[in-house]
C-alpha cells in the first residue's frame, strides 16, 4: 500500500520537474500547461479515477483494485516516457491520473480496515510517509538527472514504471479486507443489497462528514496541488531561479515532509490531542505562504523559510488528518465509495484551479496568487479546527455505532433503516463528533 502512495505523489512530481522542459521542447502555451496540469495525477485525472475505484472497491473488494490499478498505472507512465507529441504526452498524464485515482480509496480504506484500533494514525502515516518520500526521490533523481534535459525527465517516467512492475507483483499476494468480506457475508444472508450512494447521500449525519472533510481537504489542496505540479515553475518564473536550484528547493520540502509525517503524524497521531494537533500543521502552512507572498523570493532566508514551514506543515497537516478521518467516519459499506466522491469532487476542483492558476499567475501576478494561497489555507485550518472529529482510542465498530447507530455496524443496515435512522435524526450526532445517545462501549 506504501509503494502505491510512493507512486501517486512520484507521478505528480516527475511532470512537474519536466514541465518547463516540456513546455520548451512541444512550445506549450499557458492553456496547454494548464491543462497537463488539469487532467493529471494532480486534479481532473485522479478524480475520475477515484469516483471509479471507489465504487468497484466497495462492491467487488480492495483486492480487485490492487490486480489491476498498477497496469494501467504503467499504460500511462510508458506513454509519458516516449511522447512524441503533445497528445501523446497528455494521454499518458491522463491515464496514469486515471490509475492513481482509482487506487487511492482503496488503499486507505485497506490500511484503516486492517490497522489495531490504537494505530490507525501510525499505520495512516506510515502510508503518508511513502506518499512524501515519492517527490523526495523524484525531485532529488531529476537534480542528478538535470543535465540531461528532457531525457532525464523521460528516465524518471521509466524508473515509475519499473516501481509499479514491482508493486504490482507484490500487491497480487495481499488478502482481502476481512471488514469487507464481512459486510458481504451479512448482505448474502440478508438478501438485501443496499445501494450505497443512496445510503451516503440521504443520510444526515454521512452528509455532514462529507462537507467537512471536502472542506478541510478541498481548500488546502487547491494549494497543495498547485504547488505540486507548478511550484518549479513559479520559483523559475517569479523567482527567477534556474531548474536546478528550484528542484533543489522541492527535494528539500519533500524530505522535510517525510520526515514530519514519520516522526510527527505517525509518531503522536494516535497519542496527542487532534484539535491542537491540526491546528499547528494548519497554522504552519499558512505562515509559510505569508512569508512567501509578503517577504518575496528574492530573499534567500524567505525561500528557506517557506521550505521550512511548508515542508514541516504538510507532513502534519491536512492530507494526512483527511486520509485518517475518511476512513473513520463513514461505515463499512461504503468507505471506499464515499472517499471516491470526495477525492473527485477535491481533485476536481484542483483541476480546475490548475487551469486557472497560470494565469492568474502571469496576469495578475504572484502577491494575487500567493494572498489566494492564504485564504484557501485559512478556511481548511478554521473548518478542521472548529469541528475536528472525536474518533481517538475508538475502533471503527465504535464509531460507526456512535455515528449512525447500531443498524450500521455489521452490515446491517436496509434502506428502511436509512429511512427510519434519517427521519430520527439518525443518533443525534453534531458534527464536532459528540453523540446523544449513552455510550455502548467498543464492539470489538
Amino acid at each position: 500500500m506504501s509503494i502505491t502512495n510512493f507512486l501517486d505523489s512520484g507521478s505528480i512530481v516527475a511532470g512537474s520537474a519536466g514541465l518547463t522542459l516540456w513546455t520548451s521542447h512541444f512550445g506549450l502555451s499557458s492553456f496547454a500547461v494548464g491543462l497537463l496540469g488539469a487532467l493529471s495525477a494532480n486534479a481532473f485525472g485522479a478524480a475520475i479515477g477515484a469516483l471509479i475505484g471507489g465504487t468497484l472497491s466497495d462492491k467487488f473488494g480492495r483486492k480487485v483494485i490492487y490486480t489491476y490499478d498498477m497496469l494501467v498505472y504503467m499504460v500511462g507512465t510508458i506513454l509519458v516516457m516516449f511522447a512524441a507529441n503533445f497528445p501523446m504526452l497528455l494521454i499518458g498524464f491522463l491515464i496514469t491520473g486515471l490509475a492513481v485515482g482509482a487506487g487511492v480509496p482503496a488503499s486507505w480504506t485497506y490500511i484503516s480496515e486492517t490497522s489495531d484500533d490504537d494505530a490507525r494514525a501510525k499505520n495512516i502515516g506510515v502510508s503518508q510517509f511513502a506518499w512524501s518520500l515519492g517527490p523526495a526521490v523524484i525531485y532529488t533523481l531529476a537534480v542528478l538527472l538535470s543535465p540531461l534535459g528532457l531525457f532525464g525527465n523521460r528516465i524518471l517516467f521509466g524508473f515509475l514504471t519499473i516501481v509499479a512492475f514491482i508493486a504490482w507483483n507484490l500487491q497480487k499476494g495481499l488478502g482481502e479486507s476481512k471488514a469487507w468480506e464481512a459486510e458481504k457475508q451479512h448482505e448474502q444472508a440478508s438478501g438485501h443489497k443496499q445501494h450505497p450512494y443512496r445510503t451516503l447521500f440521504s443520510n444526515h449525519t454521512s452528509v455532514k462528514w462529507l462537507f467537512f472533510l471536502i472542506g478541510v481537504y478541498m481548500f488546502w489542496n487547491l494549494v497543495a496541488g498547485a504547488m505540486g505540479f507548478f511550484m518549479p515553475y513559479v520559483y523559475e518564473t517569479a523567482g527567477g531561479i534556474s531548474t536546478s536550484q528550484a528542484d533543489i528547493l522541492q527535494a528539500v520540502l519533500w524530505i522535510l515532509t517525510a520526515l514530519a509525517t514519520y516522526f510527527g503524524f505517525a509518531k503522536f497521531g494516535d497519542k496527542v490531542n487532534h484539535r491542537i494537533f491540526f491546528f499547528v500543521g494548519a497554522a504552519m502552512a499558512a505562515a509559510s505562504w505569508v512569508v512567501l507572498t509578503f517577504v518575496g523570493m528574492q530573499q534567500s532566508w524567505s525561500l528557506w523559510a517557506f521550505v521550512i514551514l511548508w515542508g514541516i506543515s504538510a507532513g502534519i497537516g491536512a492530507q494526512a488528518w483527511y486520509a485518517l478521518w475518511a476512513t473513520e467516519l463513514f461505515p463499512t459499506q461504503f468507505r471506499a465509495g464515499s472517499q471516491g466522491v470526495m477525492f473527485f469532487v477535491v481533485r476536481a476542483s484542483a483541476g480546475v484551479w490548475s487551469i486557472i492558476f497560470p494565469t492568474v499567475l502571469s496576469s495578475l501576478g504572484f502577491t494575487v496568487a500567493g494572498i489566494c494561497m492564504i485564504v484557501l489555507l485559512i478556511v481548511s485550518l478554521v473548518i478542521g479546527t472548529i469541528w475536528t472529529p472525536q474518533t481517538k482510542d475508538k475502533s471503527l465498530e465504535e464509531i460507526t455505532l456512535e455515528q449512525y447507530g447500531p443498524e450500521f455496524v455489521d452490515g446491517q443496515a436496509t434502506d428502511q433503516d436509512m429511512t427510519d435512522s434519517t427521519s430520527k435524526g439518525s443518533t443525534g450526532v453534531n458534527i464536532s463528533g459528540h453523540v446523544s445517545l449513552p455510550r455502548t462501549g467498543s464492539t470489538k
